[in-house]
């Protein structure tokens, strides 16, 4: 297998969350396909990624909604490399991204947990 393609988040709206990714993430919009049944194939990545985006999976049945903001039980489950880490940081503060502490320079390199729109975490990471 040659690389991962896609990853699906659960939201609640695609426009609330395609407008979090693109503005306060600085994700671009790599697609937004209506689909037949009211649905759309809304998919985001990073300027620049070339293999694992993010799939915009709004929610479709009240499993999936209790599942929006928690789909890894509290853990962090997504991390976002960056190669300039208080660039991004600095960024994401501006766009009022919440963070949940400040800043932290570990062995692993510069990391920061964040949350999504609607809470789930995620590491902002730079790799030693």
């Amino acid at each position: 297998m040659p690389h991962l393609g896609l990853v699906s988040v659960v939201v609640r709206d695609y426009d609330e969350a395609i407008a979090f990714y693109r503005d306060a993430l600085g994700f671009e919009l790599r697609e937004d396909t209506p689909r037949g049944d009211g649905s759309r194939w809304v998919v985001v990545a990073p300027p620049g990624a070339r293999e694992t985006a993010l799939l915009l999976a709004r929610a479709a049945t009240p499993g999936q909604a209790d599942r929006v903001g928690d789909q890894t039980g509290g853990r962090v489950g997504l991390f976002l490399n960056t190669d300039d880490f208080d660039r991004d940081y600095k960024r994401m503060v501006a766009a009022g991204v919440v963070f949940e502490e400040e800043p932290r320079y570990e062995s692993y390199g510069a990391v920061v947990v964040f949350q999504d729109l609607y809470g789930n975490r995620w590491d902002l990471i730079q790799p030693a």
